[in-house]
C-alpha cells in the first residue's frame, strides 16, 4: 500500500489570500459585531449592552417599512427583468455582424457608473427639460417623481430595469448559444412549434444560467443605494428609502453606531440566507441532458 505524502508548504500559497480576506472582511465584520453589543459614549467610553440594540432595531417601525419597500422592489425587479432579459436574448441575431453590434449596444448601460445613471434619470424625468418627463406632461399625465411617492418608486424601478436588464439578456444569450444544434434539428424533424422549442429545449437549458442571473440581480437590487440616493434622495418622504440608505442614515446621519451595527448584521444575515437559498436551487438545477444523436 502506497502512502500519500502531504506538503504543508502549499498552505503558503493561499496565505496572501487569507490575509486579504482577513483585512477586507473578517476584521471589519468583527468590529461591527463589537459595536453591535456596546453603547459608544466617546472615544474611550463604551458600555456593554448585550442584545439591546438588536431588540431596539427589530422593534423599529421605520426598519419594517424600509424592509417592506426593499422586498417589494427586489421582487418587482426579478419579476420584470428575468422575462424581459429572456425575450431580448431570443430577439437578438444569433450570428454575424448584426449580432456583435446588438450585443455591444445592449451592454452599453452596464458600462455607466451608478451615480451617473442616477443623474441621467434625474434629468430624463424632469418635466421641463427631461425627454420622458416632458413627454408625459404633454400627454396629460401628472408625473412628478420629486413630489409623488408612486412616481418616484416607479422611476427608480424603471431606471434599474434599464440599467441591469442587459445583464440578464447577455447571460441568456450565452446560454442559448451553448445549446447544441442537434436539439433544434430533432425539434424540426418532430414538427415542434417555436413555443414548444422554447418550453422544452431552450428554457430547461437556460435554467442554470437564469439562476445565476437571479442570484446576481437579487443581491444587487437588495443592496441598491446610489441610484435612488442620487435620483430622489430617498424621497419624497421615505418612498424610495431602501434598507441600505436607512442603514447609512443610522450610521452616518444620526451617528447611532450601536443600532447601525446591529442592523447591518441583520441585513447581512438576510442577504446571506437568501443567497444560500438561491445557491441551493442552483445546485439542484441538475446536470444538462445529453444531446440527442
Amino acid at each position: 500500500m502506497m502512502l500519500k505524502t502531504y506538503n504543508n508548504k502549499a498552505w503558503l500559497l493561499v496565505l496572501p489570500v487569507v490575509l486579504c480576506v482577513a483585512f477586507s472582511a473578517i476584521i471589519p465584520l468583527m468590529t461591527v459585531v463589537n459595536y453591535s453589543v456596546q453603547d459608544i459614549l466617546g472615544p474611550d467610553q463604551k458600555v456593554f449592552v448585550g442584545t439591546e440594540w438588536f431588540q431596539l432595531v427589530m422593534r423599529d417601525p421605520e426598519l419594517h417599512a424600509a424592509l417592506g419597500r426593499q422586498v417589494l422592489f427586489s421582487a418587482a425587479v426579478l419579476a420584470i427583468q428575468i422575462p424581459l432579459g429572456i425575450l431580448l436574448a431570443l430577439a437578438l441575431p444569433a450570428t454575424g455582424w448584426r449580432s456583435s453590434l446588438s450585443l455591444v449596444l445592449l451592454a452599453m448601460p452596464l458600462l455607466i457608473p451608478q451615480n451617473v445613471v442616477g443623474t441621467i434619470w434625474q434629468i430624463y424625468g424632469r418635466g421641463d427639460i427631461g425627454l420622458a418627463g416632458a413627454a408625459l406632461t404633454k400627454l396629460g399625465v401628472n408625473y412628478n417623481y420629486t413630489g409623488n411617492s408612486m412616481d418616484a418608486w416607479l422611476t427608480v424601478l424603471v431606471m434599474d430595469i434599464w440599467h441591469w436588464t442587459p445583464l440578464i439578456a447577455l447571460l441568456a444569450f450565452a446560454g442559448l448559444r451553448a445549446i447544441p444544434e442537434a436539439y433544434y434539428q430533432a425539434a424540426r424533424i418532430d414538427g415542434a412549434s417555436r413555443f414548444a422549442v422554447f418550453r422544452f429545449i431552450q428554457l430547461p437549458k437556460l435554467r442554470g444560467v437564469l439562476l445565476i442571473g437571479l442570484l446576481l440581480r437579487f443581491m444587487d437590487s437588495f443592496m441598491i443605494y446610489t441610484e435612488p440616493f442620487v435620483l430622489t434622495g430617498g424621497g419624497p418622504g421615505n418612498a424610495t428609502t431602501f434598507l441600505s440608505q436607512y442603514l447609512t442614515q443610522k450610521a452616518v446621519g444620526q451617528f447611532d453606531l450601536g443600532p447601525a451595527a446591529a442592523f447591518s448584521l441583520i441585513y447581512f444575515l438576510i442577504i446571506l440566507l437568501a443567497c444560500f437559498v438561491f445557491y441551493s436551487l442552483l445546485q439542484n438545477a441538475g446536470p444538462a441532458e445529453k444531446a440527442p444523436h
